[in-house]
């Protein structure tokens, strides 16, 4: 008996402890789900759209300025889709600050969906929101008024036109590099031929011994017997003779050799002469007239075209002294002439390989690059170059430029009617250069507030005086990207290079006014406007500008 009080009593006490256990695990789940609905809530814009139709959801997390706070990157809001994560935004009030983080969702199919809890780190520790429910209706269509239509066909489309101008830039190089290569090499070719030509009678000789060789007369191909037999005696009166045999017809030939034989510059037998133009009409009508010769005339005649070129290599006159002398300076004027046209010849294959290249380039590259690379461009040179960045004056000027400034003498100007106690001028390059860099500051003795206006009229005074003519001026606000405000005065102008003479090109300007407590800054710059690199240069310079804040202006 004493036994089953003492289990009973036993098994009491464990169901009060295990009621106390879940109790104090209910209280800390609760506790912690208090902790976490105050510091993270999250809402939707709202709870009912279209397909389509963008839910703006929210989370709001509530910390202390120390906590370190993540949104996951991985967040997913299935089924719901999320098409944009929007920048956090942060709110102060004493050592609290609110996180606003929101992100785009929507849905293309209608239904009722549940958007899940997201997991929100702080410090570490994970917390999480709560569901939200939202509803996705259809868009309604009132089939009555909108009219419904068949799916129309597929149409086909035409190909866009072939850019025959994109194909020319690279087919005309290509074509006039082929057609130089084959001219140079149809040119070299005749040059070796030329000085592989044996002397006129040798080549004669050789001529008809490989007409003897050939089988046009066992084929009966007596037309082109003739052909090249009258060809080889013309082509060496030609060479040797007359110089327009082969040009010439048989009758006109003839008639030039008795001219020759005439004037007595070649002792030619009459009936040398008799027989050629004998061979010359039968010839004619063999290949014209398509007459059959006579068994074995073809052979005679052969022999006697070698007899006439032996004739007549024997009638031509040794050339005298005189004439080899004469001779051998024109061969000399000959090669020299051949020299310098070969010169020629290369520097003009050169130049035109060049300006191929260069064509080829500026299709690929562009033209405008290919222009800077040959010709030089200052400004580009400036605006790829390694930029420096450096503080100038006092108060201090603080900007980018592509060569460092110099510091210059301060002249006397408009702004020294002023009580001046120091001014710094620094500068790179002249008005007259493609860009002119001017940072100046100017501080007062006396304590005075400076309006920016009037100070502006006064520098553009100043820039007149050194030589801006037909100034243009246009005023506006600037401000710097740290949020210092001043004035800015841009244009164009005509620069005075002497007394009497003023540049036709004008230059584009941009002068930044900045005030402090007895203190002026400026920053000028001049450029001659290329439309590209010079407007690169000036808005680098633009977005690098910092300025020495006194302790008063900062207050």
């Amino acid at each position: 008996m004493l036994d089953i009080r003492k289990n009973s009593n036993r098994k009491n006490r464990n169901l009060n402890f295990q009621g106390n256990s879940y109790f104090l695990f209910s209280l800390f789940f609760f506790l912690f789900s208090f902790l976490s609905h105050a510091q993270v809530t999250s809402s939707v814009d709202s709870t009912k759209i279209r397909i389509g139709e963008e839910i703006l959801y929210t989370i709001n997390v509530d910390t202390d300025s120390t906590d370190v706070v993540v949104f996951p990157e991985e967040q997913t809001f299935a089924p719901l889709e999320m098409i944009e994560s929007y920048k956090t935004d942060t709110t102060f009030e004493a050592s609290k600050r609110r996180l606003i983080k929101k992100y785009g969702l929507t849905q293309f199919d209608s239904g009722h969906y549940t958007i899940p809890p997201q997991r929100i780190f702080i410090n570490n520790k994970p917390f999480f929101t709560d569901s939200l429910k939202v509803e996705v209706n259809d868009v309604p269509v009132d089939t009555t008024k909108q009219k419904m239509f068949d799916i129309k066909p597929a149409v086909e489309v035409k190909n866009p036109p072939f850019d025959w101008l994109s194909l020319l830039y690279w087919l005309l190089p290509i074509i006039l590099i082929i057609a130089i290569a084959i001219y140079l090499f149809q040119r070299k070719k005749r040059k070796d031929a030329a000085e592989k030509q044996l002397p006129p009678y040798e080549e004669a000789i050789v001529a008809l011994k490989t007409l003897d060789n050939s089988q046009l007369l066992k084929e009966n191909k007596s037309k082109e017997y003739y052909s090249n037999l009258t060809e080889i005696v013309k082509r060496y009166l030609d060479r040797e003779v007359d110089e327009a045999a082969l040009e010439s017809t048989s009758d006109e030939l003839i008639t030039r050799l008795m001219m020759h034989k005439d004037a007595g510059s070649f002792d030619f037998d009459l009936e040398t002469i008799r027989k050629l133009d004998l061979i010359f009409k039968r010839a004619d009508l063999v290949k014209f007239a398509k007459m059959n010769q006579e068994s074995g005339q073809a052979e005679v005649d052969r022999k006697t075209i070698e007899e006439i070129i032996n004739e007549t290599h024997e009638a031509v006159p040794e050339p005298t002294e005189e004439e080899l002398l004469a001779n051998q300076e024109y061969l000399e004027k000959l090669r020299k002439r051949r020299k310098r046209k070969k010169w020629i010849m290369g520097i003009s294959g050169v130049v035109l390989v060049v300006i191929l290249a260069g064509i080829i380039y500026g299709s690929v590259t562009g033209f405008d690059n290919l222009k800077d690379k040959v010709l030089g461009n200052d400004l580009r040179e400036l605006a790829e170059g390694r930029w420096i960045k450096s503080e100038y004056g006092n108060p201090a000027v603080i900007l980018e430029t592509p060569e460092v400034l110099i510091r210059t003498e301060a002249p006397t100007t408009n702004a020294n009617k002023s009580v001046v106690s120091g001014r710094d001028i620094f500068t790179y390059g002249k008005n007259t250069s493609p860009l002119y860099i001017m940072v100046s500051t100017t501080q007062f003795s006396q304590k005075q507030d400076i309006a920016l206006e009037t100070a502006l009229d006064g520098v553009l005074d100043d820039l007149e005086q050194s030589g801006a003519k037909n100034l243009v001026v246009k005023r506006d606000d600037f401000e710097t990207e740290k949020g210092i405000k001043g004035l800015k005065a841009y244009g164009e102008f005509n620069v005075q290079v002497s007394d009497n003479k003023v540049l036709k090109q004008k230059s584009t300007y941009e002068l930044l006014l900045f005030a402090q407590q007895n203190g002026l800054q400026e920053v000028l710059i001049v450029y001659q406007n290329d439309g590209k690199y010079a407007e690169e240069i000036k808005k680098r310079m633009e977005a690098s500008i910092e300025l020495e804040i006194s302790e008063k202006d900062g207050q």
